[in-house]
């Protein structure tokens, strides 16, 4: 009991700690709630675009201008290249289509004439260019099949020609309908997983610093000579010390999970937010392992911090907590592998995808989950070690 009341007492020395690590949770993951709910709904915007046609203004030529037309905004330029140089540099224009002399001819006799193009290569440009390349794929295709089907082209021109445009306006008209067969809520789920890959930062910060401070504060050469000289056995002693500190972890755990059913809501109540609590529960093992391990190997409080920014943050950073995992290098990913972290978040990332819950979806968290207990388990092993040294030295 004397060394359990000693615990409190260093703990609430430390209170400001872990106060401080709670609103920087808070705060980020307000912050991510706020841009999380603006719809990222996509809407195509039609592109500007300048049409410099050389060609007579019918048949398949005309009908490309109308296709152009309908699908982009057409923005008028003085007719000399130094005005449309000025309008694609000032972003008046994102596309500027040339149409040669002959086309329409040329296009008839299958020679598939090149359109010249000047672009600002933003994504309104690429947007008027696959609009482009579409249409010039399919009168592509049309022209080759039916120029086959004539027994006299030069008769049969006019004839071909309507169809050719028949053809491509049937083939261009046909929109695309998409269906949501997905009923997850991803928007919810996307709170739930930031907020819990955010989580590895605080967890971690907030075990190593505070257990690593009460460590130090039992490490200390007076506090360690008079438990050695106590009747208390030294064995008991530890365990008493450890199941302090796991007992501040689980709080610390229960006090974030009780956060996020205010801050990311009803997810929290489905499958999905049990399997983000069990996850959490288990890397939170994994972080008091890992504070516990430090605070045997360190015993100098000055460093305390730059040892919570080394671990905290380095793992935070390399594995995904604070920058999405998709946009990381391969190699910085390699190297995340190396650490409990990476698994961590890994499962998190699994979860926001999940719709279906049984042995086969659950089995690649459960491996994540038997990789941090592993990590945990190594931790424990190497801190019995040092500790086992340091009683040989004693």
């Amino acid at each position: 009991m004397t060394v359990f009341k000693t615990f409190l007492k260093v703990l609430n020395k430390c209170k400001f700690s872990v106060i401080l690590n709670t609103v920087i949770l808070l705060i980020f993951a307000g912050v991510n709630m706020t841009t999380s709910d603006t719809q990222m709904n996509f809407e195509a915007t039609k592109p500007d675009i300048l049409i410099v046609n050389q060609d007579t203004n019918i048949g398949i030529t005309q009908n490309l201008m109308k296709y152009l037309e309908e699908n982009c905004e057409i923005i008028a330029v003085k007719d000399n290249e130094d005005a449309i140089n000025d309008a694609l540099f000032y972003r008046d224009v994102n596309y500027v289509i040339y149409i040669p002399q002959n086309y329409r001819q040329d296009v008839l006799k299958g020679e598939n004439p090149e359109i010249q193009i000047k672009s600002t290569g933003d994504y309104q440009a690429s947007y008027a260019e696959m609009l482009l390349a579409r249409y010039v794929k399919v009168q592509n295709i049309y022209v080759e099949e039916l120029a086959k089907q004539a027994d006299d082209k030069t008769l049969a021109e006019e004839k071909l020609e309507k169809e050719i445009i028949e053809k491509i306006n049937q083939t261009i008209s046909k929109q695309t309908e998409i269906e949501m067969t997905s009923k997850l809520d991803t928007t919810g789920l996307e709170k739930a997983t930031f907020y819990y890959n955010f989580a590895n930062y605080t967890l971690l910060a907030g075990a190593i610093l505070v257990i690593c401070l009460i460590l130090s504060s039992f490490h200390e050469e007076k506090i360690r000579k008079r438990t050695i000289v106590s009747s208390m056995k030294y064995q008991k002693h530890n365990r008493i010390l450890l199941l302090s500190n796991g007992l501040f972890a689980l709080v610390l755990w229960l006090f974030y999970v009780l956060i996020s059913f205010f801050v990311v809501g009803n997810v929290m109540f489905s499958i999905q937010g049990l399997i983000y609590i069990v996850n959490s529960f288990v890397f939170t093992l994994c972080a008091l392992t890992i504070a516990v391990l430090v605070g045997n190997i360190v015993n100098n409080k000055n460093a305390m911090s730059g040892i919570v920014n080394v671990i905290a943050l380095g793992s935070s950073f390399l594995c995904g907590a604070f920058v999405p995992v998709e946009w990381l290098p391969d190699t910085v990913l390699k190297i995340a592998h190396c650490l409990p972290s990476y698994w961590y978040i890994q499962s998190n990332e699994l979860i926001k995808t999940m719709e279906e819950f049984n042995l086969e979806t659950l089995k690649p968290i459960m491996i994540n989950m038997g990789v941090v207990l592993l990590f945990s388990i190594g931790f424990v092993i190497v801190t019995n070690l040092i500790d086992k040294k340091k009683r040989k030295i004693a």
